[in-house]
């Protein structure tokens, strides 16, 4: 059942370019890589599962003929509620990120929205998975550098005069 699990997340850019962390993930207490490779699991259908999940968005629009709202909206207003002094925000989310390995970019990161704002760590998960992720920033930063070039956003150096939080 959907509450037995625990800890499912996505981090870096969105579609094909996602980083799925598996190491973070329990089911029913066991986590989920001590389960990949053996014949309860095999890697094969690991694979394949992180292939679906990174392919969500396209099989809903080929499904659906258009993108789906109810979930972006649903956890909108959740992350309002969470700035208005609700229940904190624990999703990942994309963020703006500036750290020493990932600079002036937004993307999905272990994030923490409450009443005094938001917050992120990086997520620390295997080797694999933190190349995905380090891959999925190359990905974004190649899409910025683009927007920069054809003159839709301004070159970073800039981007501190426009607002100095940067």
């Amino acid at each position: 059942m959907q509450r037995d699990i625990k800890g499912c997340a996505t981090y870096g850019g969105h579609g094909e370019q996602m980083a799925v962390f598996g190491s973070h993930v329990s089911i029913k207490g066991r986590k989920l890589n001590d389960i990949i490779g053996t014949p309860e699991f095999p890697a094969e259908e690991w694979e394949q599962m992180k292939k679906d999940v990174t392919q969500g968005g396209a099989a809903i629009i080929k499904l659906r003929g258009r993108s789906s709202f109810q979930s972006p909206s649903y956890l909108s207003v959740e992350m309002i509620r969470s700035a208005m002094g609700g229940e904190a925000f624990r999703f990942p989310v994309g963020t703006y990120v500036k750290t020493k390995k990932y600079d002036h970019i937004m993307m999905a990161m272990k994030t923490t929205l409450d009443k005094d704002g938001a917050k992120f760590t990086v997520p620390k998960g295997t080797p694999e998975e933190n190349a995905k992720l380090d891959a999925s920033y190359e990905h974004l930063c190649k899409m910025r550098d683009e927007l920069v070039t054809l003159k839709i956003v301004p070159p970073i150096s800039e981007w501190s005069k426009i607002n100095p939080n940067l």
